[in-house]
């Protein structure tokens, strides 16, 4: 069931957000499997402004979560993280289209997003979710500036692209 996170769920989000990011050991991206999760005091922030969605399995376990930004006046996708205990069951889909949702009742007309372009379950599963890469000259200022945020953490070691979902309905 996906809904709001609450702060009892923030322990589970930093151990899930570990667990997934070691499968980027498989593609020879140690660095990105060795980063450490987002702080605490930083996951609070997204609670506090109600921007943090959690999925969670029938005993009511947490096993993935998201976490929204708003980058220009456009909800921009942060992070989203399945255990990988429950990968392939439909829990990031579940997540995005929940805050597909939202934003649409919220009047947006789009999400974005940041991700590793030649990841099996990033670039080409966002693709599969209705998101088209966002050409470099197209880029807001915000997602250059997360663009440049990122390259200057080494995350270019590794290709990488801004995507963008148009919401109908």
């Amino acid at each position: 069931m996906v809904r709001l996170a609450q702060d009892d769920d923030i322990e589970s989000m930093i151990i899930i957000e570990r667990a997934a990011g070691a499968a980027f050991r498989d593609m020879d991206m140690a660095a990105v499997a060795d980063d450490e999760p987002m702080p605490a005091d930083d996951l609070r922030s997204y609670l506090r402004s109600s921007r943090a969605w959690v999925d969670t399995n029938d005993l009511g376990h947490v096993v993935a979560y998201l976490l929204l930004d708003v980058l220009d006046g456009v909800p921009h996708i942060e992070q989203v993280s399945v255990h990988p205990g429950h990968a392939g069951q439909g829990r990031g889909r579940q997540l995005m289209e929940a805050v597909a949702e939202w934003a649409r009742l919220e009047g947006f007309s789009s999400l974005t997003l940041t991700t590793f372009t030649e990841v099996p379950w990033n670039a080409p599963y966002y693709a599969r979710l209705g998101f088209e890469a966002v050409p470099v000259s197209q880029l807001s200022p915000g997602l250059k500036q997360v663009r440049e945020h990122e390259a200057a953490i080494g995350l270019d070691e590794w290709p990488r692209t801004a995507m963008r979902r148009a919401l109908t309905g």
